[in-house]
């Protein structure tokens, strides 16, 4: 087992940068997760994991990870939460197929909680929806606070990453209908619609709801059913009441 003792070895360096910073996670195609039942999916899941450090008993793991034995304030420097565990591994970022099949998709436009980004993931692998595409300018899904959010679920859901125009020419391909989640007067309320087997359905952030490409371009502009009290929803809610009518309704 190796051993670091200081925030200045350039492999802590590289792991804080992974945490920190967006574009340098797509570069490297790495990403860091925090404890250990995190590690334990990630082990279940057969994703490619690179190295674990850790500052209590150092976990079981197979030959071909690196286990690094690091002190508390490492962790504490490496972690992006308050109350880190005293566990941190570093994962590949999975390749996702960039193509489209006919399935249930959900598309998440510029949604920049990574919290709601997490979480949307986790309901969608838990109602069987076959991808997930983030479109504008949405949360990186590998944000440590999105994988925590996920509760594993990154590790094995289908993300795929398109701008505007290529994922419409894409959903136009494969002939693949678009709904979106709207408030707009033209909506039609989610219990009175036949929904097809194959389709994408559109979310957009709570602030700005989905943009007027998405929705002209969508073939019904769905509403979801609430008290006249209530203005919205958090987008996560809306999109797990969105993807439950799908799982129910298959």
């Amino acid at each position: 087992m190796d051993i670091i003792s200081s925030r200045k070895n350039p492999l802590i360096a590289h792991l804080r940068k992974l945490g920190n910073d967006r574009a340098y996670r797509r570069q490297c195609r790495e990403f860091i997760c925090d404890g250990a039942k995190l590690l334990e999916d990630a082990l279940a899941s057969r994703l490619e994991i690179i190295m674990v450090l850790s500052s209590g008993q150092p976990p079981e793991l197979p030959q071909n990870i690196r286990s690094i034995k690091v002190s508390d304030d490492i962790i504490k420097y490496l972690s992006s939460f308050k109350s880190p565990q005293d566990l941190v591994f570093v994962c590949k970022v999975p390749n996702n197929t960039h193509s489209l099949e006919p399935g249930r998709h959900l598309i998440l436009e510029n949604m920049q909680d990574p919290g709601n980004v997490g979480t949307i993931i986790r309901t969608a692998n838990a109602f069987g929806v076959d991808s997930i595409i983030l479109t504008g300018d949405c949360a990186d899904p590998y944000n440590p606070k999105a994988v925590r959010a996920s509760m594993g679920a990154v590790f094995r859901q289908r993300i795929i990453e398109k701008d505007q125009e290529k994922l419409l020419n894409m959903l136009s391909e494969k002939g693949i209908p678009l709904y979106s989640s709207a408030l707009d007067e033209d909506t039609v309320d989610l219990r009175d619609v036949q929904l097809p087997s194959s389709l994408a359905l559109a979310v957009g952030n709570e602030g700005q709801g989905l943009s007027e490409r998405l929705l002209q371009a969508s073939a019904q502009k769905l509403l979801i059913p609430m008290e006249r009290e209530t203005q919205s929803l958090n987008a996560a809610a809306a999109a797990a009441i969105l993807m439950w009518e799908l799982y129910k309704r298959m």
